[in-house]
Parts: C-alpha cells; sequence; structure tokens
C-alpha cells in the first residue's frame, strides 16, 4: 500500500505538470504527508520530478532565457532557504493548516482569475510572486503555480513558458535539495521512495505529452483547480 501512495501519486503528478507546466508536487503533497513526516515529503516530491524536468528542458533548450529564470531564482531560492528551516520547527498541525489555506487560496485565485496566466505583472507584483512562492516551497516544496504565472505572464509562445518554468524548477530542485540534505531533512533511507516515485512521474509525463497534442487544456485547468481546492479542504479537516 505504501508504495501505491507514491508510484500513484507521481504518475498523477507527472501528467498533470506534463499538461499545464506545474502542479506535480501539489498533488504528491496531497498523499505523502501520509507515509512521510511533512519536511521529507516535500523533499521527495521536489527530486522525483528532476528527470522529467531535465528531459523537457532539453527538448525545449532553444527557446530557454537563462537570464529571466535565474532573476526570479536568486530572490525566491533566497526566501525558500529560510523557510525550510522554518519547516523543521514549526508544529505539524499548523504546517497542515497552512497546507490547507495555500491549496484552497490558490484554487480560488485561478478559478476565479480568468486571465491570470495572459496578463504581464507589474515588477512589485512579480517580485511578491517569488517570495511567496519561496516561502511555500521550503516549507511544502510547493512553489509553482504563482511562478507559473509569472513565467506565462513573460512568454510569447507554449515552448518559451515550458522551457522557462521547467528550467526553473530544475534548478530550484537541485538547490533546494541540497539545502534539504545539508539541514539533515533529507537521507539514504528516502532513496527508495524517489526511484519509485521517479517510474511514475515518467510515465505520466510520457502520457501528457501524447495527451497534451489531443486535449483542449482550457477545459482540463478548472478540474485540476477543483482537485486542488478538494485537497486544501482534506488538510483542514482531517
Amino acid at each position: 500500500m505504501t508504495w501505491l501512495l507514491v508510484i500513484l501519486p507521481a504518475l498523477l503528478a507527472g501528467l498533470i505538470q506534463g499538461l499545464t507546466g506545474f502542479g506535480a508536487v501539489i498533488i504528491m503533497m496531497i498523499f505523502f504527508p501520509s507515509i512521510l513526516p511533512m519536511a521529507q515529503a516535500a523533499g521527495i516530491g521536489g527530486i522525483i520530478m528532476l528527470l522529467s524536468e531535465i528531459s523537457l528542458v532539453i527538448h525545449y533548450r532553444h527557446h530557454f532565457k537563462l537570464k529571466r529564470v535565474l532573476s526570479a531564482f536568486i530572490v525566491y531560492a533566497a526566501v525558500a532557504t529560510w523557510s525550510v528551516r522554518l519547516g523543521l520547527v514549526l508544529n505539524t498541525h499548523i504546517l497542515r493548516i497552512m497546507l490547507g489555506i495555500l491549496l484552497i487560496a490558490l484554487s480560488i485565485y485561478f478559478l476565479t482569475s480568468k486571465k491570470a496566466g495572459s496578463r504581464r505583472y507589474p515588477w512589485y507584483v512579480a517580485l511578491l510572486f517569488m517570495i511567496i512562492s519561496g516561502f511555500f516551497n521550503g516549507l511544502f516544496g510547493i512553489g509553482g503555480p504563482l511562478m507559473a504565472l509569472y513565467f506565462l505572464s513573460r512568454s510569447k509562445s507554449v515552448p518559451e513558458y515550458i522551457a522557462n518554468i521547467q528550467g526553473f524548477f530544475l534548478i530550484d530542485g537541485f538547490y533546494i535539495t541540497s539545502v534539504r540534505v545539508v539541514s539533515g531533512i533529507l537521507g539514504a533511507h528516502v532513496i527508495p521512495y524517489i526511484l519509485v516515485g521517479m517510474v511514475g512521474a515518467t510515465v505520466g509525463t510520457m502520457i501528457a505529452s501524447r495527451l497534451s497534442t489531443k486535449w483542449d487544456l482550457a477545459t482540463i485547468k478548472p478540474w485540476i483547480y477543483r482537485f486542488i481546492g478538494l485537497a486544501g479542504f482534506y488538510y483542514l479537516l482531517f
């Protein structure tokens, strides 16, 4: 049962991130805290997606904008480094409540802001996105949704968006994993979970690459956001 709670969420996570560009760790964090402590669950969630992110960055490498990605990452990483350590001292119950509130807020935001991903945000809004995303990434491994909005607003095509958001997640994955290892959050005992999860995530990404040519993304996204909101209620109530 434990391994099903790793491979199936990872497969679903790979599928969703392959279709939307983000959301993998959100899906995994619905299930992983039931088998691992919150901080470790967040840590392996980010690592599991590394292979999928590498493949997408390589595929869209000609559209990758290094300067744009690094400028956002510097702010994001500074906040995430601090919040990783905060996650070691906060009460687990408080973490679950914070995660639930975050997921519900994200669900409402995406469902009500129809043009959220298509408009260009002023610098101070973009900076706020980076700070909030970095904070919750350090705590729960969830920093993608607002960063997705940031990169969408500055992209002229889908390949440009995918290349930059996946490149950002890839750099972040290696960095924040190093912070978690140094902080003693992640150790050798989580490697089996990571390897099993990577298998599921890779399969999910492969399925997404096929479906993305046939399905209307505008139809899929609202259902994803509703699912995120339901997950938030689960963490608040149980």
